[in-house]
This record gives C-alpha cells, structure tokens and sequence, in this order.
C-alpha cells in the first residue's frame, strides 16, 4: 500500500513548549530535536472529521481515515502547512520505498516508525521504551529507525518479547517528510 499521505502537528522544542521538556524527562530521548511520527498523540493528525468530498480520496479501511490517497486533495483540505509536517507514508513495505512520485513537493526519506496496528501509539517514541527489542540510542533525532532491515527486526522482537503488551503489535511505516517550504 502506498504512497499515502498525512498531514501532522509538529512536536518539538518550538511547538512543544513545556510539553517538550516534559516529554523529553519522561522518554530519555535526548538526542531528540523533533518527533516526526505517526504516533497520534504526539503528532496529531490535522484532519480531524472528514467532509463529505474527502471520503473519495482517503483510505477507508483499519481506522485509516487521516490517510489521503491524493495529494492535492489533502493540500487544499488543510490549508496551509505553516507548523506542520506533510508527510508521505508507507505501510509495511516489503523493501526500501524509492519516495513519492514527483510532485511539487519535495520529499525527504526521515526513517522508520513502529506504529500499534489499529491503533496510534509509536512503540518507538511514546511507549516508554521496550529494551528486549530495541534501545533508545538506536532511534534517531526525530525518534526512527535508519533502516528497514532494523526496523523489521524490532518489530519481530518486540511480539516475541512482549506478546502481551498491545503496543508491541505494530505496523512498520516509512516516512517521508516534505521539506520545508
């Protein structure tokens, strides 16, 4: 599946405020300058309920509905992007995505995220940490994985480690983020 696209608040030392520090002490994720996720509690979704005419260019399956299947759509829907993160995403790819067609944005590969599956939470950024799977100096400045082969083997370790922890359960997700304009 895929290319899909999202747009996202930001988190992060301008945007966050306290909330910033706060998540910075509770996490131990010093090397963090900026969360770049699809993690819906960090980096909230900026659609929120669709209008009539969005439900023909979203996914509409596994409570994907903040996903957008046309770019352009989304673009117009949310207006402007002035503190917030377009993204274009991946579920689950079976190898390294090339990126987005060309559009007149550009895209930058950011990383992997672990995603609860049916769910929002970042198993990476906003689950306090699963060291059996992976560490936390792992993860890069904005919380992700470099690599698909890393990232898939975290998301093995953490259902073999932690089967009962319904956070463990992820989709894997490359991100792409579009720079800024």
């Amino acid at each position: 599946m895929g290319p899909l696209y999202i747009v996202t608040g930001r988190f992060g030392p301008t945007c966050g405020g306290p909330a910033w520090q706060r998540y910075l002490e509770w996490s131990s994720l010093r090397q963090l300058t900026e969360v770049v996720s699809l993690d819906s509690m960090l980096c909230e979704p900026v659609v929120g309920d669709l209008a009539d005419d969005d439900w023909a260019h979203v996914v509409n399956e596994d409570f994907m509905t903040s996903y957008f299947t046309d770019l352009d759509h989304l673009v117009r829907r949310v207006g402007h992007l002035r503190d917030r993160n377009l993204l274009c995403v991946y579920r689950n790819p079976g190898s390294h995505p090339d990126g987005p067609p060309p559009t007149s944005f550009h895209f930058r590969f950011e990383g992997y995220d672990l995603v609860e599956a049916g769910g929002g939470s970042s198993a990476l950024t906003n689950c306090g940490g699963f060291p059996k799977a992976f560490s936390n100096d792992e993860l890069s400045e904005h919380g992700l994985l470099k690599s698909l082969e890393r990232a898939n083997d975290v998301q093995r370790s953490l259902q073999q480690h932690y089967p009962r922890e319904p956070h463990a359960v992820c989709d894997v997700w490359a991100i792409f983020r579009a720079a800024a304009a």
